[in-house]
């Protein structure tokens, strides 16, 4: 893994963003504040909790055991989304012998948009196109089970609620040009109302057209989308595969999230 940025300016980017993406609501479902803790029940009837700190010691495992119970007695799983810099130190520990179980991490990166790429650069024979319509929403969907060899069923219906959600989505694919366009790479980009920051999803691409420049062209474009509604940083929760890339485009490593997930036993 890279190393994280301990830089001044890295730690003020990751202080902005716990302050104005980590501290507030869920754009969807219903939130309650508990505390520093934030519960939120999407609209797929799964929990989501953020917690920065503020407990510790028997205080602490008090509020992760109300958490266990509260979902237990609504019958659904709930994730716990650590990030490496979140206090206490061994609140990994805690959320573990409370029954969590930790996913696959991710590695968080900010960048202010100054600093990344302006220039799309395709190669011969791609163009990229903003896309809304459910036939092209499938066809970007055949695209991503073609690269994992596993169902996106969820992916369509997902990015059409987006496109229209209270957080503005404009979704993206490179696709061949010519008579029948193949869909080669796709990705997304979230505005969060109300803050200085846009976030960066997807960027699969089918493993023929690699290496060619086409995730960097893709960063760039929404990058420049960003910047024309006024937004001031993008971030992105990074893949193994994709962290190295977007760090050498100008975005900083901050902290490694891990999602500790909890699930009913019956």
């Amino acid at each position: 893994m890279i190393p994280l940025d301990s830089s001044p300016e890295a730690l003020a980017l990751r202080a902005t963003y716990d302050q104005q993406i980590r501290s507030r609501a869920g754009a969807a479902g219903t939130t309650d504040r508990i505390g520093a803790l934030i519960r939120t029940i999407g609209l797929e009837g799964d929990g989501f909790l953020q917690y920065q700190g503020g407990a510790d010691g028997a205080e602490l495992d008090q509020q992760i055991a109300d958490q266990v119970a509260y979902f237990a007695e609504l019958g659904v799983k709930v994730e716990w989304k650590y990030y490496s810099h979140d206090l206490p130190a061994d609140l990994p520990e805690r959320l573990t012998k409370a029954g969590f179980v930790p996913d696959e991490e991710e590695c968080l990166l900010i960048g202010a948009l100054a600093d990344l790429p302006t220039e799309v650069e395709l190669p011969e024979g791609i163009q990229l196109r903003e896309i809304t319509s459910r036939e092209d929403l499938e066809r970007m969907q055949a695209m991503e089970e073609e690269v994992w060899g596993f169902s996106h069923d969820w992916l369509p219906d997902a990015l059409s609620a987006a496109i229209v959600g209270d957080e503005p989505t404009v979704v993206v694919v490179a696709e061949t040009t010519g008579d029948e366009p193949k869909v080669v790479s796709g990705s997304w980009i979230r505005f969060h109302t109300g803050t200085d920051f846009a976030s960066l999803w997807g960027g699969s691409t089918l493993p023929e057209w690699r290496g060619r420049g086409i995730y960097r062209a893709q960063v760039a474009y929404r990058r420049n989308l960003a910047a024309q509604r006024g937004y001031q940083y993008v971030q992105v929760d990074a893949s193994p595969d994709s962290r190295g890339i977007l760090a050498r485009l100008g975005l900083r490593p901050v902290s490694v999230t891990v999602p500790y997930i909890w699930k009913p036993t019956s």
